[in-house]
């Protein structure tokens, strides 16, 4: 009697392990981003493709954002700006935590090449260099 409740236990754990790496293992899939520790973007990813209108979405932390803004600059193969405008903060940016952003650009496809950048600046109005950072991601225009 006693083989068949520890026998009932270890499967009952086995099965929690499962469940558990799973139930974990599905959600890092469904918000895969990219990024470093001040800024993370979840879409665009890197080396995907992209259409008019671009939707940018993803987190920055507090001192990324001035006036609940930073710039996001669209170019082409040879770094030339197709289009820029701002990803705007989503809550209160007035903190040194994560902050959800959006952007969207407008942009045609480049005739020469279908691959870009998609860059996302730290804003920086007091234009020091040493407060200047910025993500790049490569993209390709579908």
């Amino acid at each position: 009697m006693k083989k068949i409740i520890i026998i009932i236990i270890c499967i009952a754990i086995f099965i929690a392990f499962v469940a558990y790496y799973f139930a974990t293992n599905q959600v890092v899939q469904k918000n895969t981003c990219f990024g470093n520790d001040d800024i993370v973007i979840c879409s665009p990813l890197p080396n995907q493709e992209i259409t008019s209108p671009l939707e940018i979405t993803g987190q920055a932390r507090g001192p990324w954002f001035f006036e609940a803004d930073f710039p996001v600059i669209l170019t082409d193969w040879d770094g030339l700006i197709i289009t820029e405008h701002y990803a705007i903060a989503q809550t209160d940016w007035m903190t040194t935590d994560f902050v959800e952003f959006k952007a969207t650009l407008e942009f045609e496809k480049p005739e020469l090449y279908n691959r870009g950048s998609l860059i996302l600046k730290k804003s920086n109005p007091s234009d020091l260099p040493e407060n200047d950072d910025a993500l790049e991601i490569p993209i390709f225009f579908k």
